[in-house]
């Protein structure tokens, strides 16, 4: 494919990437914005304690070998059954291991309501395993426009179960059937439009091929949600669950406003690395503008979100969950670190270096938990253990940048002086946003006024200075105007 082509096909692809990521966040705030309105701390806690158990499920139950679908330059339908048909089984035999043990997890929390909630929420991980081969399938082809119908039906269809059970009273139930109705729905509107269906096939070669380059991301996946899991498991333990669904609230929001920015760019990166790993510079290149973009795009939101936290919080999930505020705001640090991460990484998966990712992986976690232990254990602190997620993020962003200096001769110097311009511009408009809004006392207006003076600041410096970031975005933008005009015409 020649350069131009693949530039064409990876913007279309990023469209319908970054719409099936802003349409879901979108609809999903919504409704945690009313579920949060209507249940309680606890059962938000409750649930993050169940998620655990879902995604460190999931990790292992995709193993990485959706990823080396992707990446594979000669994958075929074989490969997909028996991927699946590897998948399969072990979510199966994970489930019922979830099932016997729950009612020991639900007594080691002293949350026995959690039992069947836990065993029926688990049911997520079969349909996880068909669907992490289609989402493969259309990642591999940049077909990203099926992955938005299937995300828009599914996160609509479950909002509707979840919130009306809530308004019934189900409670945590709510919770659980939204979950587990999205992951349904998706799978289901994925297999109408993709045209693959598991056969009876196991290739064990093939397997063998597939599983050498997906186990490291096995390990390296099943290691970040260990990690990522570990602060839930500990507060709800160490401390109890009505502040661990603070921490919770507080993590969701900027969570889901990094994977909208960052998650729309990645994967499609991922694709078109993985077209052109034969070619070192241009890989280098579009691993630059993947950075530069992303990194344009997210220090500000997080920014903004940070200095806004408190009336956003206070007017759309009410006073209840002001405590989370700091947690908030702290996570949004964390996310705004998240390009500089997800960008080294996917370009070694690309590359088809996942033994580099899986060494990383293990060198982050290994000084990342002794943090967190420290602060749940000897300092018995909640807001230090998530301080600590601020402190392995930035010693993270050298670790995930120094292998790609050799792999593709992008150096963490070069990296922070790419990322520079968004990270000063943004210090400075959310210095002003914030003077602006402690002039004002309404929630509402402060909220506008903070917005308004971040987004004039920010653009207009950018403009100002000829921020390469924001020309391309502008570049980008008429072209994909071009390109919806000819596609009409």
């Amino acid at each position: 494919m020649s350069e131009s082509a693949l530039r064409s096909q990876t913007i279309s692809s990023f469209v319908w990437k970054f719409l099936e990521r802003g349409g879901s966040q979108v609809v999903q705030l919504v409704v945690q914005i009313i579920l949060a309105r209507i249940l309680a701390p606890e059962d938000f806690g409750a649930l993050a304690i169940m998620l655990v158990f879902v995604n460190i499920g999931n990790a292992i139950v995709q193993s990485g070998l959706n990823t080396a679908i992707v990446q594979s330059p000669d994958a075929d339908e074989n490969d997909c059954s028996t991927v699946f048909w590897m998948s399969f089984v072990v979510s199966v035999v994970l489930y019922c291991v979830i099932f016997f043990l729950a009612p020991t997890v639900a007594a080691f929390y002293s949350m026995s309501a959690i039992v069947w909630p836990l065993r029926i929420l688990c049911l997520i991980l079969p349909f996880g395993a068909l669907n992490s081969v289609q989402v493969a399938i259309v990642q591999r082809r940049l077909q990203f426009q099926k992955v938005f119908v299937a995300t828009m039906v599914a996160v609509i269809v479950s909002a509707l179960f979840g919130i009306g059970l809530a308004f019934i009273g189900a409670g945590i139930w709510a919770l659980v059937a939204q979950q587990l109705v999205y992951q349904i729905v998706n799978s289901l509107v994925m297999a109408v439009q993709v045209r693959w269906r598991p056969r009876l096939v196991f290739v064990a070669g093939r397997a063998s091929r597939l599983f050498s380059f997906g186990w490291k991301l096995l390990a390296s996946g099943l290691l970040e949600q260990v990690y990522q899991s570990l602060s839930d498991l500990i507060i709800g333990k160490q401390f109890n669950a009505s502040n661990l669904g603070l921490v919770s609230q507080g993590k969701k929001y900027p969570q889901a406003l990094g994977s909208m920015l960052d998650g729309a760019i990645q994967p499609v990166m991922l694709s078109a690395v993985s077209r052109v790993q034969s070619d070192v510079a241009y890989v280098k290149r579009l691993v630059r503008r993947a950075l530069k973009t992303s990194t344009f795009l997210i220090v500000p939101s997080m920014t903004l979100f940070a200095v806004a936290a408190e009336p956003i919080v206070g007017l759309l999930l009410g006073e209840k969950w002001l405590p989370c505020v700091p947690f908030l705001q702290m996570y949004c640090f964390i996310y705004a670190l998240l390009p500089i991460h997800t960008t080294n990484l996917q370009t070694l998966n690309g590359m088809g270096r996942s033994d580099l990712f899986l060494k990383l992986e293990l060198v982050k976690k290994a000084y990342g938990i002794c943090l967190i232990l420290l602060a749940a254990f000897a300092l018995r602190d909640v807001y230090l253990m998530v301080a600590m997620y601020m402190v392995t993020g930035v010693i993270s962003t050298f670790v995930n940048a120094w292998p790609n200096k050799r792999v593709i001769g992008y150096s963490y110097g070069e990296q922070l002086r790419d990322i520079a311009p968004a990270f000063a511009l943004s210090a400075v408009a959310g210095g002003l946003a914030l003077l602006c809004g402690f002039l004002v006392d309404n929630g509402m207006l402060q909220i506008l006024v903070e917005v308004a003076v971040m987004a004039a600041v920010y653009l207009g410096l950018a403009r100002l200075l000829h921020v390469e970031s924001l020309e391309y975005l502008l570049v980008t933008f008429r072209e994909m105007l071009g390109y919806h005009r000819g596609s009409k015409a």
